[in-house]
């Protein structure tokens, strides 16, 4: 489910984002009148946390001050979340609203949806990438701090992400500041979005580089000029060349050029086009004899890929396999 929130007008204008240089900073006090951010006190959960970590990507350095109650004094370009029943907060009755898919938004994902955009505006497909952000990593915070987590059908627990964050607040016996737990849990949290954001710019930009190969594919062929994932686009491309594609050609990382063949499905070990039997298990002079190719390096005993040292070469295999 993708939600096109890009055509609409983004940001609430009293707040007012800039562009952060170097390192974020979170700063804790509990001095209301000094935040920049309000969210509530006491036990801490990935909702607020990662909320937290959004904030700081848009606005740089904030002050949170974490609370029980919202003075209604409270200075306006002040950002209050989950809590006080606002803009981004989801405890009133009813909440604050739901995904198409059903996924109701708690503090991060209404962050996520209102600031999100100003974090991957620079990326190659703002739009994908914003989608898959939400769907990888914000829906499964949102699912849970609301209590609607799909029951998984392991015999073990599995820890989530939302259970590691809450294990950073303070045990019944610690002497720890709440205040300083939360900011360290920020941190990890930060980590993890870094780690996620940078992840899904790097699929965007595979999914388009195929795309664009897709469409230039011939001979049932698909060339690209550098290594990147294709599998799963293949068969997610609504271009129709897609589905007449058998092998692939691209640079090897170990110097030289592969051919592959496109599996039957996406995670299969079968192939829409399988190579000659007498090609499979085959290495330098002896696969170059076979096929008559003279740089032709290797086929895989599976016969699922191989090799060439020049383009042309490896192009050449691939052809021949197509009209075996």
């Amino acid at each position: 489910m993708c939600l096109n929130i890009f055509s609409n007008t983004l940001y609430i204008k009293k707040y007012k984002a800039k562009k952060a240089g170097g390192k974020n900073m979170i700063k804790m006090t509990k001095n209301i009148e000094t935040a920049t951010a309000v969210t509530h006190g006491g036990t801490f959960h990935a909702d607020e946390v990662m909320a937290t970590v959004i904030l700081q990507k848009v606005f740089g350095d904030i002050t949170v001050c974490r609370t029980f109650r919202v003075p209604e004094d409270l200075k306006e370009d002040v950002i209050v979340y989950d809590i006080g029943f606002g803009d981004f907060d989801h405890h009133q009755k009813g909440g604050n609203g739901a995904r198409e898919n059903g996924v109701p938004y708690a503090a991060c994902g209404l962050i996520w949806k209102e600031f999100g955009p100003q974090i991957v505006a620079d990326t190659c497909n703002p739009e994908i990438v914003w989608n898959l952000i939400d769907r990888d990593l914000i829906q499964g915070i949102d699912a849970g701090d609301n209590g609607s987590m799909p029951k998984a059908d392991y015999p073990a627990q599995v820890m989530s992400f939302s259970a590691v964050i809450s294990g950073f607040n303070p045990n019944w016996d610690s002497n720890e500041d709440p205040d300083e737990a939360f900011a360290k849990a920020v941190e990890l949290a930060e980590v993890v979005f870094d780690n996620t954001l940078a992840a899904t710019i790097a699929k965007a930009k595979a999914e388009q580089i195929v795309e664009e190969a897709i469409e230039k594919a011939e001979e049932h062929i698909m060339v690209l000029n550098q290594f990147v994932p294709w599998q799963e686009y293949i068969f997610s491309s609504t271009n129709p060349k897609a589905d007449e594609i058998q092998f692939v050609v691209f640079p090897s990382n170990r110097g030289g050029y592969n051919w592959q063949c496109v599996p039957d499905g996406l995670g299969s070990f079968g192939q829409r086009k399988t190579v000659p039997e007498e090609w499979k298990g085959l290495r330098d002079t002896d696969i170059q004899k076979v096929t008559g190719v003279d740089t032709a390096t290797f086929c895989h005993p599976a016969g699922f890929i191989g090799g060439a040292e020049t383009f042309a070469d490896a192009y050449a295999l691939a052809k021949m396999a197509v009209e075996a």
